[in-house]
């Protein structure tokens, strides 16, 4: 007999997800790629393909589950991260061994040293790097869940598109102002107007990027709800 996924294990699940995509972030951020409008001049981290899921995720839960909740799941993607960095940190001081590296291997390495410089050159984090973006984290998500249910209570549980993009729209633009005014004028000493667009560049395609979610928050918010028989936001209101 097929055993059926309750509501508490469906929040475990974004719970999971949540701090899986999270720690996704972190990892593949390290990467700077070409914009598609104006690859010459545009360089955006490959974090952007994820970090905006973590968003989604936010406010799914917020919608079904309630600010506290919503909370937790921001604080267990915040320790996840951390053990994340810290057995990172423990691999990159281990020894290398010479069986490491393989023969004819594909990336041209021929010593150990080459493959280790290669590993760390992809997992050493840079420390204000890594203040900036765990203190953006914070206070972007504590904030989004905060205002999404701020705008709820206004539009007395309409318009879910509205609590939707508007959190997401204001915490997105805290965190890019805050990972990159710690990046660029800390760590990398640019001139302000110069730190000024690219962050503009970043949070326009954060923007493009939350509003299509909408669709996602629309479907996943109903699944949930058809499926749990939960009432609409709209009936806590009536």
């Amino acid at each position: 007999m097929k055993q059926k996924i309750s509501l508490d294990q469906t929040y475990l699940i974004c719970a999971t997800l949540f701090s899986v995509v999270l720690v996704l972030t972190n990892i593949i951020g390290v990467k700077l790629f070409q914009g598609p409008f104006n690859p010459s001049s545009h360089a955006l981290t490959t974090g952007i393909i994820t970090y905006p899921l973590t968003f989604l995720l936010t406010d799914v839960v917020s919608e079904i589950w309630g600010a506290k909740k919503a909370n937790t799941m921001v604080l267990i993607g915040f320790l996840m991260s951390i053990v994340m960095l810290i057995f990172i940190q423990i691999a990159l001081y281990l020894p290398a061994h010479p069986y490491w590296v393989a023969p004819n291997n594909p990336f041209g390495f021929e010593t150990v040293n080459e493959y280790q410089n290669a590993f760390n050159s992809v997992f050493s984090v840079n420390g204000k790097l890594l203040f900036g973006s765990m203190l953006a984290y914070m206070v972007a998500q504590l904030l989004d869940v905060r205002l999404y249910h701020m705008w709820k209570k206004i539009t007395k549980g309409k318009y879910l598109w509205i609590r939707n993009n508007g959190s997401t729209s204001i915490s997105q633009l805290v965190d890019t102002f805050i990972v990159n005014s710690i990046l660029f004028y800390w760590g990398f000493g640019w001139e302000f107007w110069q730190g000024i667009s690219v962050m503009f560049t970043i949070y326009i395609y954060k923007l493009i990027l939350a509003a299509l979610d909408t669709p996602l928050i629309y479907l996943s918010v109903a699944i949930i709800r058809k499926k749990f028989d939960l009432p609409n936001a709209m009936a806590e209101y009536s």
